[in-house]
């Protein structure tokens, strides 16, 4: 009898010490998931002549070539987006920026179709970041890819759409990545818009400019700027959500919003120390309140075996 007692009182302290282990491993699996920024390797900083995170226009570095003093990303957060300018997508119709706009957030990127190299590179960065996220596009969002180069055809944008929506290979990517086609003026518009400053080189005979992408909201103001062609899908995951007004997403994309917030200057999402701080806090007043209540349940068995 007393053996038996002995082998329930051990299996009792057995459970006790899992629940406890499990709760203290999950304090510190929540904490570190909140403490580790994952930062974007080859993102140019703030001070690069290609890039106006900053919100300023300070002095161009010196030693540049002439053509890349006037190429450039401007950030204008907020800022509305011509939801009237005229394209014509990749079956030769004509379109309205605004169409594409139907209570979704919105991925717009700027390169032309022949672009030998970097431009690719671009498109190959948003289809890598596209896979690993887990909104679909054309459910979560839509995607609107407009050349500007004003000499391009929807030929051009057809061929593209083909190989990118295959790669991406999911259902609803055909109705949801557009790639547009426009005449100077229209494309002057979205490219003032956003900030998108580039220029034709004679002497390559090609486009210099620089490399993004940009995120808006469902009534096209501009939310948040990606330099660069690498987009870590958890910052393009977050930022949909934040130009969804929380429409979309889950409570741990909440959690990561509170322990994240975007930083302009970069162009991409940091750490607020203060906030993993209150979430630590809160957790660890879990745990306690957590362990008080095994503690006592502890105690109230082993008074029932003791009686027994």
């Amino acid at each position: 009898m007393q053996k038996a007692k002995s082998r329930k009182q051990k299996a009792a302290r057995r459970s006790y010490a899992l629940v406890i282990w499990r709760l203290v491993i999950y304090c510190l699996l929540l904490t570190a998931y909140c403490l580790l920024a994952q930062g974007q390797p080859g993102v140019p900083q703030p001070n690069s002549p290609l890039y106006g995170g900053s919100m300023r226009q300070g002095e161009v570095a010196t030693g540049l070539p002439p053509a890349l003093k006037k190429v450039g990303i401007d950030q204008k957060l907020n800022e509305q987006v011509p939801l009237d300018a005229v394209f014509k997508d990749e079956q030769g119709r004509e379109v309205r920026l605004g169409q594409f706009f139907k209570g979704k957030p919105v991925v717009i990127a700027l390169v032309y179709y022949t672009c030998p190299m970097l431009c690719n590179q671009v498109l190959n960065g948003m289809l890598g970041s596209f896979r690993q996220v887990s909104f679909n596009m054309g459910e979560q969002y839509e995607v609107v890819t407009v050349s500007f180069d004003p000499k391009e055809t929807p030929d051009l944008a057809a061929k593209k759409k083909e190989t990118y929506v295959k790669a991406y290979n999911r259902a609803s990517s055909d109705a949801g990545w557009h790639f547009l086609t426009g005449d100077e003026a229209n494309i002057k518009r979205i490219t003032d818009a956003v900030g998108f400053r580039y220029l034709w080189d004679e002497q390559t005979k090609q486009y210099a400019h620089a490399s993004g992408i940009m995120i808006a909201t469902p009534e096209g103001k501009l939310a948040r700027y990606f330099y660069g062609i690498d987009y870590p899908p958890k910052d393009v995951r977050l930022a949909l959500v934040e130009a969804s007004a929380n429409k979309i997403g889950t409570p741990v994309d909440q959690l990561m919003l509170y322990c994240y917030h975007y930083d302009p200057s970069t162009g991409k999402y940091g750490v607020v120390i203060m906030n993993v701080m209150r979430v630590a806090g809160v957790v660890t007043l879990f745990l306690i309140a957590g362990l008080l209540l095994v503690l006592r349940k502890k105690a109230a068995m082993s008074a029932r075996l003791r009686n027994a």
